[in-house]
């Protein structure tokens, strides 16, 4: 039997989407995870501000031995979203281990630039 990858709380500390975008493509960013289990993971993820309370709890499921991309502009609680051109920074945890990666292009001007850093996982 496999060790479980990955773990249960990851920290995204650096996040931002701008108001802007140049040319055919939309600046945006995306929480990446990876579940190798076989049961789906329940995360619930929570968004952090400079100025303001956070979003909190905001509910997603990741299918078994599955990846999926969750865009940041469509996180949603109630009415609560993430406003652009203000900086944040992002919480996942999970009910059982998995990887998380953090993702951002951005098109805000014609040279595109495209990010990516596995999250920090806390143990």
């Amino acid at each position: 039997m496999r060790q479980p990858a990955g773990a249960t709380r990851w920290l995204i500390p650096d996040g931002y989407i701008p108001e802007k975008s140049s040319g055919q493509l939309t600046s945006h960013e995306s929480i990446c995870v990876l579940n190798c289990a076989s049961q789906d993971a329940q995360l619930k993820i929570t968004i952090y501000f400079e100025d303001r309370d956070p979003i909190e709890d905001i509910p997603v499921t990741v299918a078994g031995r599955r990846t999926y991309h969750i865009r940041t502009s469509l996180l949603r609680k109630g009415e609560a979203s993430i406003p652009v051109g203000v900086p944040y920074a992002i919480e996942v945890v999970s009910d059982i281990p998995v990887i998380v990666q953090y993702s951002r292009l951005d098109a805000t001007q014609a040279e595109n630039a495209l990010m990516s850093v596995v999250a920090y996982p806390v143990q």
